[in-house]
Parts: structure tokens; C-alpha cells; sequence
């Protein structure tokens, strides 16, 4: 057993519809993924190399609430299709790419929006912005046997029950498999990571007293109030 100095960190999960729970190593989130989000942030759409930035995993919340965070008037919504890993490597081939992947989930990607604009004009990092307590709300995973891989499929957002974020899946400018393709070039993908593949457009603040109803064609409703 090891003789830790200190309580050793609770390990971050993700709950799996049915039972059980994902373990989580590492959060990557790729950047503008939907042409359409990519022109309301003020950039262009066209298929440019990917980027990508972390989250922690600490940062996942699946208890259905989102405390409004400090140091920020400007806080956005982001739905995404959350895609779980059982297995990795290094220079991963696109076409076996797939097979490290075990289910997939709905999550979002809560972003101090101010705070990374500020960080964007001094060329800092994002984290900031991104990786604050409690900035990744989550629903369960649901693994391929039962959802298959989607690449199509409707995915939204609504706030207090009207409409703010709609796409699709295929609307995506780099796919599942590219992205864990890319990755794998750069780092070492192990079982436990989570990719977060980029939100369709619509992005918006919320308030305290907000309900926010994330959904994905074929992986259900995630339900968040702002707190």
C-alpha cells in the first residue's frame, strides 16, 4: 500500500447509465468544431488544424446543478458530445480509432467567457476560463454496444425551455476518430481519458435561477440548473 503524505485525491468518475462508474484521467476539448460556432466566435471556418485545451477531471459534475461561478459576469453555455476512452497509445491510425472509444455521453463545456477574452488578448492560456470548479456538468455514459458510434444526429441546448444551441453530429469539422487520431500524435491516450468534441452554435450566458436541458439524438437529456 502506499504511504501517501497526505489524503490521496478522490479519483473523478463519470456515472454509467444503468450502473457503475467511468474512472477519469484526462479531459482534452477541442476548440470551434462547428463551422457555424467558429464564425460567431470570429474566425474562420475553414478546416484549419485542430487545437485543443484541457479541463480537469475534478471539473466534471454529474449532480444535475451549476454553482455560478466567482470572478466573472459572462458565463456560457456549451453542449458537447462527450466521448469516453477505454484504451490509447501513441499515433493512433484514424482507421482503428474507434476501437479505443467505449461509450459515449452528453456534457458541457461552462466557460467564463470574459475571463478567456481577456486571456485570448494577452495570448494566454484559457485555463482560466475553462477549467474552473465544477465547469464540466455531465449526464451518464452509455457505452458503443448499445449507442453504436453516432455521426449524425440532432444536438441542442435550451435555456429556461427555449431554444439556444442546435446541430447536428455530422456538422462536426473534425470527427471523433480524426480527433483521437490528432491527439495521439501529441500524447499518450490511456483508458480514462475524455474528449469533448466542440459545441454547435448558439453559445449564450446564463444566470443564477436558469434551467439549461442539454440533448443528443439517441444519449437522452441532461438536466443542469444554475445555482
Amino acid at each position: 500500500m502506499t504511504n501517501f503524505v497526505i489524503p490521496a485525491p478522490k479519483v473523478a468518475s463519470i456515472p454509467v447509465a444503468g450502473s457503475g462508474q467511468f474512472p477519469v484521467r484526462r479531459i482534452y476539448c477541442i476548440g470551434r468544431n462547428y463551422a457555424a460556432h467558429a464564425v460567431e466566435m470570429g474566425h474562420d471556418p475553414d478546416r484549419e488544424p485542430p487545437f485543443f485545451f484541457q479541463k480537469n477531471s475534478s471539473n466534471l459534475d454529474p449532480s444535475g446543478e451549476f454553482p455560478y461561478p466567482p470572478k466573472t459576469s459572462d458565463v456560457h453555455h456549451e453542449v458537447e458530445l462527450v466521448v469516453a476512452l477505454k484504451s490509447g497509445g501513441t499515433n493512433i491510425p484514424v482507421d482503428r480509432a474507434l476501437d479505443h472509444v467505449w461509450g459515449y455521453g452528453i456534457g458541457l463545456d461552462m466557460t467564463r467567457r470574459d475571463l478567456q477574452g481577456e486571456a485570448k488578448k494577452l495570448g494566454r492560456p484559457w485555463e482560466i476560463g475553462k477549467a474552473f470548479e465544477r465547469s464540466g456538468p455531465v449526464g451518464p455514459l452509455h457505452p458503443v454496444s448499445e449507442t453504436g458510434h453516432p455521426t449524425v444526429g440532432r444536438i441542442e441546448l435550451k435555456v429556461n425551455g427555449a431554444l439556444r444551441q442546435e446541430g447536428d453530429l455530422n456538422q462536426m469539422i473534425w470527427k471523433v476518430p480524426e480527433m483521437i487520431a490528432y491527439l495521439s500524435e501529441y500524447f499518450e491516450l490511456a483508458p480514462g481519458d475524455i474528449i469533448m468534441s466542440g459545441t454547435p452554435a448558439g453559445v449564450g450566458a446564463v444566470v443564477r435561477g436558469d434551467t439549461m436541458e442539454a440533448s443528443i439524438e439517441g444519449l437522452g437529456t441532461l438536466t443542469v440548473r444554475v445555482v
